[in-house]
C-alpha cells in the first residue's frame, strides 16, 4: 500500500481493523472510495476531483484553532497507522480537550501550558499521560506536517507512576478456584475465564476470537492495540469451540464495553474483585514459571522490546532462586 495517497484521498481504519479510503476535501464531506489497489479506485477518484470541488491551502486556513488541528491530525496517515483501540482513546481525549480549548491558536500552545494540563490531571496520572501522550501524537505529526514551527510537546515529561497505583490485580490460583467453584463448566461465565486464561490475551482481543482464526489446534489473531500477531495452542474444549468465543447469556458475541461490565458482574459474584487483565497478568506468570524465554513470551502474548517480558521472567527466576534457597536453607543442620 502506498504511503503518500493521492490529493484529498484520506484513510482510516475500522473497529476491525479494515483500512477505508475516502475523498474529502479540507472539513468537509467524505466520499467512500473504493480501495486504493481496486482497479475502480481510480474512476472513482477522478469523478470526484471533477465535480468542482475547492481548492484548500492548509498554510492560509482561516481555521488556525486547536480544534481545527485536530481534525486534520484525523484524517492523516500517521492517525490511520494508530490502533482503533488507540484511536477511540485519543478521540475521547480530543473531545474534551476541544471542550476546554479547542478554539485556541494551536500555534501559541507552549510547553508550559502542557505541563499546566498535565498538573490539573495530577491526581489521575493515568490520565495525564493518556492525555501528553495524545497531544504528542497530535503535535509530532503537525511538526513534521509544516503546520508548527516547535513541537510544544518535547521535552514534557509524563508523571511518574505512584507505588499506590499499582495497575491491574493479579489474579492468584486461589481466585481461578473461587471463580470456578461459583460458575459450573456449562455457563457462558466459566467459559470466558478458561478463554482468558488459556489464552492470555486482552478483553479487547478476546471479544474478536473467533473459531475461523483456529487452525490445528492453534489461535492465530492480529491484536488489537499494538497489531502484533500472536500464536496460541488452544486446549481441545476450546479448539472445538464454532463461532465467536465471547458470548453472552443469549450465544451472542459481546462488545470490549458489555463484557468487561458482564465479567466484573461474575468475579463479584464469585467474591473476586479484580479484571479481566489481571487474567492476562497469571496466565504470563505462569509461562513464565514454565520457562519460557522472553522472545517465546512475545510470541505468545504480543509484546515487542523486551520490556515487558523481561519483567515477568526475571520474576520468575527471582521465585525460583528463592525456593532453591529456601530448600537449601531447611536442609542446613
Amino acid at each position: 500500500m502506498p504511503r503518500k495517497l493521492p490529493l484529498h484521498v484520506v484513510r482510516d481504519r475500522s473497529r476491525h481493523g479494515k483500512i477505508r479510503f475516502y475523498f474529502r476535501v479540507g472539513l468537509g464531506k467524505r466520499t467512500r472510495l473504493p480501495d486504493i489497489n481496486d482497479p475502480a479506485f481510480r474512476a472513482a477518484y477522478m469523478a470526484c476531483l471533477g465535480a468542482g470541488v475547492p481548492e484548500p491551502t492548509i498554510s492560509k486556513r482561516v481555521e488556525r484553532t486547536l480544534a481545527a488541528l485536530i481534525d486534520q491530525y484525523r484524517d492523516s496517515a500517521r492517525w490511520a497507522e494508530l490502533s482503533p483501540a488507540t484511536q477511540k482513546q485519543r478521540r475521547n481525549i480530543f473531545a474534551h480537550v476541544i471542550k476546554e480549548a479547542g478554539d485556541f491558536p494551536y500555534r501559541e500552545i507552549t510547553p508550559e501550558d502542557l505541563k499546566a494540563a498535565r498538573e490539573r490531571r495530577k491526581d489521575t496520572p493515568a490520565q495525564a499521560r493518556n492525555f501528553l501522550d495524545a497531544m504528542r501524537g497530535l503535535f509530532r505529526w503537525a511538526h513534521e506536517a509544516g503546520l508548527v514551527e516547535v513541537d510544544p510537546s518535547e521535552g514534557v515529561k509524563n508523571p511518574r507512576k505512584s507505588r499506590s497505583e499499582g495497575g491491574f490485580k493479579v489474579w492468584s490460583d486461589a481466585d481461578v478456584e473461587a471463580y470456578r467453584a461459583r460458575w459450573g463448566a456449562e455457563t457462558v461465565q466459566r467459559r470466558w475465564l478458561d478463554v482468558l486464561l488459556a489464552t492470555g490475551v486482552r478483553r479487547g482481543d478476546a471479544v474478536r476470537l473467533h473459531s475461523d482464526q483456529v487452525r490445528d489446534g492453534w489461535l492465530e489473531i492480529k491484536t488489537e492495540k499494538n497489531g502484533m500477531l500472536v500464536y496460541v495452542p488452544l486446549p481441545a474444549e476450546l479448539a472445538a469451540i464454532q463461532g465467536w468465543f465471547i458470548v453472552g447469556e443469549t450465544g451472542k458475541p459481546l462488545t470490549k464495553e458489555s463484557f468487561g461490565n458482564a465479567f466484573r458482574v461474575a468475579c463479584l459474584a464469585a467474591g473476586i474483585d479484580k479484571s479481566a487483565h489481571g487474567l492476562r497478568k497469571l496466565a504470563a506468570t505462569r509461562a513464565a514459571e514454565q520457562g519460557l524465554s522472553v522472545a517465546e513470551l512475545e510470541a505468545l502474548f504480543g509484546w515487542s522490546g523486551g520490556t515487558m517480558a523481561s519483567h515477568y521472567t526475571k520474576a520468575a527466576n527471582r521465585k525460583t532462586l528463592a525456593q532453591s534457597g529456601a530448600r537449601k536453607m531447611h536442609k542446613a543442620p
